[in-house]
C-alpha cells in the first residue's frame, strides 16, 4: 500500500540553527532516502517552497477567488512530502518517526494511505 508523508514544521526552523545543525539534519534525511531507495520503498518525494510563494483558490460566492499566503493561519506549515510503498501502516508510521523533523521536535509528519483510482479500498 502507498502511503502519503507529509511533512509539516515550523516556518523559519532552519534558519535558527546553526550551519552543523543544518547539516547534520540534512544529513540525517539523505540517509533516510538512501535506506527507503535501497529497500524499494520510495516512491517519490519533494520539499516545498516558503509559504511566502502560496497562493489560495477557492470559491467565494460562486467564483474562484485568488489570494497570496498559506491557506490558513498556523504554527506549522505544510513544507513536503514523501510518498512510500509499505507493507503496513506501522511501517508507514515508523519511517515518519524516524524522519529528522519529528526527533527533533521541530515538526510532526502525517501518515495517509493514498487512494487507488478506483477508491475502493476506503
Amino acid at each position: 500500500m502507498k502511503y502519503m508523508l507529509l511533512i509539516w514544521n515550523r516556518p523559519g526552523f532552519v534558519e535558527e540553527l546553526s550551519e552543523q545543525e543544518r547539516n547534520a539534519i540534512f544529513g540525517e534525511v539523505d540517509e533516510i532516502m538512501k535506506e527507503l531507495t535501497k529497500s524499494g520503498e520510495l516512491v517519490g518525494g519533494q520539499a516545498l517552497a516558503d509559504p511566502s510563494q502560496t497562493r489560495t483558490v477557492r470559491s467565494v460566492g460562486g467564483r474562484a477567488e485568488i489570494t497570496d499566503g498559506p491557506f490558513m493561519e498556523s504554527k506549522e506549515q505544510f513544507a513536503g512530502y514523501l510518498m512510500v510503498d509499505c507493507e503496513s501502516p506501522e511501517r508507514a508510521a515508523e519511517i515518519a518517526a524516524n524522519w529528522p523533523d519529528v526527533r527533533r521536535g521541530f515538526g510532526v509528519l502525517e501518515v495517509r494511505p493514498v487512494m487507488d483510482e478506483a477508491g475502493t479500498e476506503m
